[in-house]
């Protein structure tokens, strides 16, 4: 496994995509950011995420869940919806959510296995 990356579960499971613009100044959001991955990674049924942002505030973060009962746990979890509140008030811009079911997940590891080691 590379080192930054979800470890791959088996499916099916359930992926969150949240993607958000943050805005210009969003004090204390960091901070609440690194509280969200360390409360979500003691959830039950939580398999791991990933996340990137750019320059310019603009970011993504996919979270793996065993399964929707999991997710909805995450997202009636108290201190999870104190940190929406702080968002949608106070750092984001804009957001979108969308929930997904996860059928396959390879990595480039299986490459060779995935498509035959003649390329076909």
């Amino acid at each position: 496994m590379t080192a930054g990356f979800a470890p791959l579960a088996t499916p099916p499971y359930i992926a969150v995509i949240f993607a958000a613009q943050l805005k210009q100044d969003a004090p204390g959001y960091a901070a609440m950011a690194d509280h969200m991955v360390a409360l979500a990674q003691a959830q039950t049924g939580y398999l791991g995420h990933d996340s990137a942002r750019d320059a310019d505030g603009f970011g993504i973060t996919v979270s793996y869940w065993r399964d929707l009962d999991a997710v909805a746990s995450w997202r009636r979890n108290a201190e999870h919806l104190m940190a929406q509140k702080l968002g949608h008030d106070r750092w984001y811009e804009h957001y979108t959510l969308r929930v997904a079911e996860v059928t396959r997940s390879y990595d480039s590891h299986d490459f060779d296995a995935r498509i035959g080691k003649d390329g076909g």
